[in-house]
């Protein structure tokens, strides 16, 4: 039961994470995005406790490409399937479909370096609870 509530935690935690980023970077957010910013977080948590020896390029390579799959997915599901209108990057360089785009993945992967220097560390899990 514990390792619910850790993870309950952390989830919630990424989650609220970037939906304040959401609010500081374009003054709204959707409520879609707190549960994309829980399932990021938690897998990024994974990458930095399962891979300590992954050199700090490597992790936030595949950060930015994870972030950006859950974005193109979230955008399918939110913004094309039920017409949300939560973001649209059709006027941005380099877009699929108007839901992700190469400048928000580089952008991700800025993002990844903080968190993964700064932030989430092999032990991170461990301190909590």
């Amino acid at each position: 039961m514990k390792d619910y509530i850790r993870y309950g935690y952390l989830f919630l935690l990424g989650g609220f994470a970037y939906c304040t980023l959401e609010m500081l970077w374009r003054g709204r957010t959707h409520y879609s995005m707190l549960f994309a910013g829980g399932i990021i977080f938690i897998i990024l948590i994974y990458i930095s406790s399962e891979t300590p020896s992954l050199p700090l390029w490597k992790k936030c390579i595949s950060g930015s490409v994870i972030i950006t799959i859950i974005e193109f997915i979230f955008g399918c599901i939110f913004n094309l399937k039920y017409g949300m209108g939560v973001w649209d990057y059709s006027a941005l360089p380099l877009n699929v479909m108007g839901q992700i785009c190469l400048p928000f993945s580089i952008l991700w992967l800025l993002l990844c370096f903080a968190l993964f220097k700064w932030v989430i560390k092999e032990d991170f899990y461990s301190r909590f609870f």
